[in-house]
Parts: structure tokens; C-alpha cells; sequence
């Protein structure tokens, strides 16, 4: 009855485990009931086909299964939940424990057998068992498919000067096993940097993974990264492998790293000084051996002398600095990355799309990007998915491309009364349509969603006439 307990203050709070109990004896599984509703969410069914039915519609983490059920016994069920969901964990209940019925359900995948009359802590130590196997199975899974992400200079697409340095610089760190802090702006590829990193290196065959603390919430984070012990805390109710322990052997990615509460950064640079960690909850440390890169998009030695990072970490993590360009300073490379989209999102919207008319270029080319490479791709797959036509022209880019400015022209209107604020807006809007269409009123009508005579009042009512094709 101790572990009983346990496991129910183990699982007391957050996302319990889902347990399905398959037995046609309503009071074998109200005997269940009353020993896992504590510490497992549970679902019942009375036959096979019942528990298919519920694993196709929930997501189960254990099934309970009894071998003698009308219809189909336990060992067809087994079978045929295995090709529903082969992650599924299953136990066999039997009363009568059989030397061919367990070969027969081990080579069909079960976890082990349990024997009626059962004894409570040992159904709660194997119930234990087939989670923390599952458990696992996932994060296995979680890395497999990061190793099979494949990234050298894929995605990073430029020729620009400062790409070329910057493609030299990557091939040169990949080589070693040092620290790395890659510094941008939001949406300039730090992670792709990363990957490249990795996929180029010595450990491009383990794994890499990337977490990002300023997306988890504060009482996450240390568990995310250091990992935990089962009990460390309200809801750890089984053991958990922190990311430094499912990149050992490869690299690690910390983005956002500004974003570390002080604790945090004191706890990263004993991980980085000693290479071991320790788990929450846990009492002995765990040897590591990952490469650490870190990307931030903020100045880490002006945080530093605000006092919000850790001068000594910044020293021990800023051992080779890659500073990525924004977009805006390497705008002949907008084409190339328009083109590479292109092909992206033509593919994946089964769209034709033969080119773009030079003014619809030149509208992203002029452009500033401050969301940078990833608001371009953004913008890309938003105009692949809505043209219609074979060419892409100025009428297909997003408006707020065209008015790139309109904000800040907007927070210069702010003090103004709402009506004459709202004139100067819609002002501001229509000359920088009739500049891009060099003052075709027709054009700039049809783009604004106007009758021609409605805009050229406004225009005689500004004062604006301009040289149009169309007077």
C-alpha cells in the first residue's frame, strides 16, 4: 500500500498516464479501478472489440489486458493492438500462466504477464516498469528523428559577401568541439547556423538538440534542461532525462540564452566548468558530453554591463562569436531566397509559379525585413498560397510590403485629432500606392478598392496631381 501511495502523490498533478483496462468482468475492473484512479486516468472496456474502439479514439499509454474475453482472446487483441499503435505498452492478466501463452505474447510484443490473484505492489511496479520503457521509447524516438534532419548549407541560402565569410567561419568551427555563441536578430537562421555546425562536425552522427527557454515557463525550464528525478516534485512521477543527457555525445542548442533566470546561468556554468549535471531531486551528478552552442538575439556584453547576464558565463560561453547579418544588409540576396521559397511552397501547395515581374522584386527588395529571413519566408508562402496566376506581380505582395514605413508614420499621426489623424493615414496609403504604380490613377484605384472619380477627388482635395499615365 506504500507504493500505492507513492505513485499517487507522484501523479497528483499535470498529464497522468492513461491506463486501459480490458477485462469482462466488471468487478476485475472496478478491482483495478479502485487501485490506479489515484494515480492514472483510466478507460474500460468489456471485450476486444471495445478496447479497439477506445485505443483509436484516445491516446493510451498501458493496457491491462485479460487473455479469456468473448469473441477474441487476449493474444488476438494483442496482436491487433500492436498494428493500431505499436508504442502502446501491454500487460497480459491471466489466471492461468501458460509457457506457450507467454512465448506467444512476448513475440507479439508484450511487456510481461501478471497472475491473478494479483499482489497490489507488484501490479504498480510492473504498471511502473512499462511507463518508464515507454518513457523512454519517446525520447529515443525524439532523437532519431532530429538525426534525420539533414542540414549543411541547405537552408542557408546567399552569396552576399558577409555569407561567404560567414559559410568560412562555419566550415572552420565545425571541425573542433568548442563553444559557440551565434548573435542576430530574430529570424536570421541562428538555429540553422547551429545545425550546419553539427551536421559538419565530428558528432554530426549523434544527436542535436535544440531548446528554447524563454518558450517555457519559469518552473519548467531547469527540469527541461537538467532533467529529474521521479518524486522531485509534484507531477514527477517518473524519472525524466534533461536535454544536456539527450545530446551526450552530440551538440546542444540553447536559444534565446539571455533569457536564463541568474540561478539558471550559475547552475549552466557549473555544467559547463565541471561537464556534469544534476538532476532536480537527484543527489549524484551525471557526466555529460555535449557540445554547447547558444545562439541570442540580444548584445550579450551590453546585458553583462546592465547586469542582467553573468559576466563569468558570458566569458566561458563567448569562446568563438558568429554574428549572422540581417536581411536588410545583404538585400541582393532577397532573389535567391525568394526563389528557394518558391520552389518550397509551390511544392507543397502543388502550385506553377514561372517568376515574378521585376516591380514585384523589387517591392521585396526595397522592403526592410525586420522579421528578417523568416518573415520573407512568411511572406512567400502567404503569396504562393493565395496568387492565381502563373506570374507573380505587384498587385500579388502583402500592402504592408508596399507601405513599409505606414507605421511610423502612423505613431507620428498619434497626437493628432482622430479625424485629421485619420486623413493623413489614409494619405500616407495613397501616394505610396500611386508612387508604385508611377502614378497610374487606374491602377492605383483598382489596387486601393476605389472608383477612379473617388480617388482623383481625393487627390484634388490634397492638392496632389502628380505626372500619371492616365489624367
Amino acid at each position: 500500500m506504500a507504493l500505492r501511495a507513492a505513485e499517487a502523490n507522484e501523479a497528483s498533478a499535470g498529464v497522468r498516464p492513461v491506463i486501459l483496462v480490458v477485462d469482462d468482468d466488471p468487478g476485475v475492473r472496478e478491482s483495478f479501478r479502485l487501485i490506479l484512479e489515484d494515480a492514472y486516468d483510466l478507460l474500460e472496456a468489456g471485450d476486444g472489440r471495445q478496447a479497439l474502439a477506445r485505443l483509436r479514439t484516445s491516446l493510451v499509454d498501458l493496457v491491462l489486458l485479460d487473455i479469456r474475453l468473448p469473441e477474441m482472446d487476449g493474444i488476438e487483441v494483442l496482436e491487433r493492438i500492436k498494428a493500431v499503435d505499436d508504442g502502446v505498452e501491454v500487460i497480459l492478466v491471466t489466471a492461468v500462466k501458460t509457457v506457450r501463452t507467454a512465448v506467444d505474447a512476448m513475440k507479439l510484443g508484450a511487456f510481461d504477464y501478471l497472475t491473478k490473484p494479483f499482489d497490489e505492489d507488484e501490479l504498480l511496479s510492473l504498471i511502473h516498469r512499462a511507463l518508464e520503457k515507454r518513457s523512454l521509447e519517446r525520447e529515443v524516438a525524439f532523437l532519431r528523428s532530429e538525426l534525420a534532419r539533414q542540414h549543411d548549407f541547405d537552408e542557408l541560402i546567399g552569396q552576399h559577401p558577409e555569407m561567404q565569410k560567414l559559410y568560412r567561419l562555419i566550415s572552420q568551427v565545425a571541425r573542433t568541439t568548442t563553444t559557440v555563441v551565434i548573435s542576430g536578430e530574430s529570424g536570421t537562421g541562428k538555429e540553422l547556423i547551429a545545425r550546419a555546425i553539427h551536421r559538419q562536425g565530428p558528432r554530426r552522427d549523434k544527436p542535436f538538440v535544440a531548446v528554447n527557454p524563454a518558450a517555457l515557463s519559469d518552473s519548467l525550464v531547469e527540469s527541461e534542461l537538467f532533467g529529474h528525478e521521479k518524486g522531485a516534485f509534484t507531477g514527477a512521477y517518473q524519472r525524466k532525462l534533461g536535454r544536456f543527457e539527450l545530446a551526450q555525445g552530440g551538440t546542444l542548442f540553447l536559444d534565446e540564452i539571455s533569457s536564463l533566470k541568474p540561478e539558471l546561468q550559475a547552475k549552466l556554468l557549473r555544467v559547463l566548468q565541471e561537464r556534469e549535471v544534476e538532476r532536480v531531486g537527484g543527489t549524484r551528478p551525471v557526466r555529460i558530453d555535449a557540445r554547447i552552442i547558444v545562439a541570442t538575439n540580444v548584445d550579450l556584453r551590453q546585458a553583462v554591463a546592465d547586469g542582467k547576464f553573468r559576466e563569468d558565463l558570458y566569458y566561458r560561453l563567448n569562446v568563438v562569436p558568429i554574428a549572422v547579418p540581417p536581411l536588410r544588409e545583404r538585400r541582393d540576396d532577397v532573389p535567391l531566397l525568394v526563389a528557394h521559397f518558391v520552389r518550397r511552397y509551390t511544392q507543397a501547395f502543388n502550385k506553377r509559379i514561372e517568376g515574378w515581374t521585376p516591380e514585384a522584386l523589387k517591392a521585396l527588395h526595397d522592403y526592410p525585413w525586420p522579421g528578417n529571413v523568416r518573415e520573407l519566408q512568411n511572406v512567400i508562402e502567404r503569396v504562393v498560397a493565395l496568387v492565381d496566376g502563373p506570374v507573380v506581380g505587384l498587385n500579388d505582395v502583402p500592402l504592408d510590403l508596399l507601405l513599409p514605413d505606414s507605421r511610423a508614420r502612423l505613431r507620428d499621426t498619434a497626437m493628432l485629432p482622430l479625424k485629421q489623424a485619420t486623413e493623413e493615414f489614409e494619405r500616407q496609403i495613397v501616394t505610396r500606392v500611386l508612387e508604385r504604380v508611377h502614378w497610374n490613377r487606374s491602377e492605383a484605384a483598382r489596387i486601393l478598392g476605389l472608383h477612379r472619380n473617388s480617388l482623383k477627388l481625393m487627390l484634388a482635395r490634397w492638392g496632389l496631381t502628380g505626372s500619371g499615365a492616365d489624367d
